[in-house]
């Protein structure tokens, strides 16, 4: 944004600091009309004819824009993506252990990416994989979404779980409260 002198245009449509239209007028006698309000002239519409200008604080005007961005930059969540390696042939507490740690990182509001690798012949028996993936999915379904579907890539079966929202979660407890008959 040009301020004050920086704004070389010859008529300016000025703007006051209350909002209301103080009309076209050359940029000088408008710099003076900041001079005297103890203000800043500021170009907020360059491309118009002729450009609009407004009169503000306008180190008061950054400090509020800077604050704004400030808190919507602590607002918002950072979605890391968590790796929980399994086999094809993976016994049952292993499978409970890494569902638990999988569960933790979901209720941290982190995806998780499931995978699978297959050694040597066990790519030929892709659906034992298949199974346990499905397992997994099940025994996670509480706190997750299945994002992206077991799907084999090279060697390796992966699966993206999404923590559930809690629009999610409200719907599937309305669902089961549906269901239940009354009595």
């Amino acid at each position: 944004m040009l301020i004050n002198e920086e704004i070389r245009d010859r008529e300016v449509r000025v703007i006051g600091a209350d909002g209301a239209q103080l009309g076209i007028m050359p940029t000088r006698k408008a710099l003076e009309l900041a001079e005297e309000a103890e203000l800043d002239l500021v170009k907020i519409v360059p491309t118009a004819q002729p450009p609009v200008c407004k009169l503000m604080d306008y180190d008061k005007h950054r400090f509020e824009q800077a604050k704004r961005e400030r808190e919507m930059r602590k607002n918002q969540k950072v979605v890391s993506l968590k790796e929980v390696q399994l086999s094809a042939t993976i016994e049952e507490n292993d499978v409970a252990i890494k569902a638990k740690n999988a569960v933790k990182f979901l209720q941290g509001g982190d995806k998780v990416k499931v995978s699978i690798r297959f050694r040597g012949r066990q790519i030929a028996h892709s659906d034992i994989g298949l199974k346990v993936m499905q397992d997994f999915a099940e025994r996670t379904k509480d706190v997750c979404t299945v994002e992206r579907r077991p799907m084999i890539e090279g060697r390796n079966m992966i699966m993206i779980l999404a923590p559930k929202t809690e629009k999610a979660i409200k719907a599937e407890r309305a669902a089961k409260a549906q269901q239940t008959p009354e009595a």
